[in-house]
C-alpha cells in the first residue's frame, strides 16, 4: 500500500485539476482513474463526506511534488 519513504504530495504528472487524486494514487500505488472514480462515488453516496471541501483542503495542505 502506502510507501513510507514516498511522502504524500500532489502529482505534477497525473492531474486533472490540482493533482490531489493523482498524488493519492501515486502514494497508494493505485491507478489514478480508480482513485478519482472512488472519490466521486464516495462523495456522491455519502452526505456526511463533503467531497469538494475535502478536495480543496487537500489542495491547500498537500505540497506539490518537486519538478
Amino acid at each position: 500500500m502506502a510507501n513510507p519513504s514516498n511522502p504524500l504530495r500532489r502529482s505534477r504528472r497525473d492531474r486533472m485539476i490540482a493533482g490531489v487524486c493523482g498524488g493519492l494514487a501515486e502514494w497508494l500505488g493505485w491507478d489514478p482513474t480508480l482513485v478519482r472514480v472512488l472519490y466521486v462515488v464516495v462523495s456522491i453516496l455519502s452526505a456526511a463526506f463533503p467531497g469538494l471541501l475535502v478536495y480543496i483542503i487537500f489542495w491547500i495542505v498537500m505540497p506539490e511534488a518537486p519538478g
